[in-house]
């Protein structure tokens, strides 16, 4: 199962364009990408051809990619905390803050959660995406799972 595959079971299941479900795919991959540590994540995508080159895509750590990077309080809050936090909390918060700007409801948001997580179980097989998802605790929380 490559990675346009679970695109398109996300967008079929959570009933969403391809155009937004390839953008929740891939800012979920960044956080993983960000957040996870380790030879795990590697191996993570390595077992989803495509994954790593959406990953960076839809880099939720790129000059300009963070929502709101215009400026204003949200854009200044994210930079403070990222500072702070590091690179790892950074990460999450402008995932997060990327997929609440996509348009979508927090239902929606779940259910692409859901259905990537099972679809990338199906893929790279459960443990080790247990393995990754445990490393970023705080992204299936964030994603109403």
């Amino acid at each position: 199962m490559n990675v346009q595959d679970i695109v398109n079971t996300v967008s079929q299941k959570a009933g969403l364009d391809q155009a937004t479900t390839e953008k929740v795919v891939g800012t979920i991959f960044s956080v993983l990408e960000h957040e996870a540590e380790g030879t795990s994540v590697s191996s993570f995508f390595d077992k989803i051809p495509g994954a790593d080159a959406l990953a960076q895509q839809y880099d939720v750590m790129a000059a300009g990619a963070a929502p709101g990077s215009g400026g204003g309080l949200l854009s200044s809050l994210q930079g403070a905390l990222g500072g702070v936090l590091g690179e790892k909390a950074g990460a999450l918060i402008n995932g997060v803050a990327a997929l609440k700007e996509s348009g979508l409801d927090m239902a929606q948001i779940r259910q692409a959660g859901e259905t990537l997580i099972k679809q990338a179980e199906a893929a790279a097989g459960p443990d080790l995406t247990n393995q990754v998802l445990g490393q970023v605790p705080s992204l299936r929380s964030h994603l109403g799972l």
